[in-house]
């Protein structure tokens, strides 16, 4: 079981990573879409956003004080979950379906490290 819960650390840490990395790579792009959604400082919005994602993966990943990794995703998820993806104010109905996918999708990655609190530390196979 040890190895199981090691594997979907690596996963979810990585999939955090390469969130993270991809704001900060297409940050230009990115901001144009928050910009449209009419977010204070974009850029700076996008950045912040990015190192959150990257705090919590390298929290979960290395397994080092996952509480803070758990708290990066909350202040990321809370408002990009309901400013960016705001499904109930869309009318057209495929970007109103896509934007509730991405807002559930969002809900429950926040719920999942939500739990990630109730797992004693520290993790096997971590630096914490």
């Amino acid at each position: 079981m040890v190895i199981i819960f090691l594997i979907g650390r690596l996963i979810l840490g990585f999939y955090y990573l390469y969130s993270a990395f991809n704001h900060f790579k297409n940050y230009q792009s990115m901001t144009g879409f928050v910009s449209s959604k009419d977010v204070p400082a974009p850029t700076l919005a996008v950045i912040g956003s990015g190192f959150l994602l990257l705090i919590a993966g390298l929290s979960f990943l290395l397994g080092f004080l996952p509480y803070i990794g758990v708290i990066a995703l909350v202040l990321f998820f809370l408002p990009v979950t309901f400013w960016m993806h705001n499904f109930w104010t869309i009318s057209d109905p495929a970007e109103k379906r896509n934007q509730r996918i991405h807002f559930m999708k969002n809900m429950a990655l926040m719920g999942s490290a939500l739990l990630f609190l109730f797992i004693p530390t520290p993790w096997p196979f971590s630096l914490g």
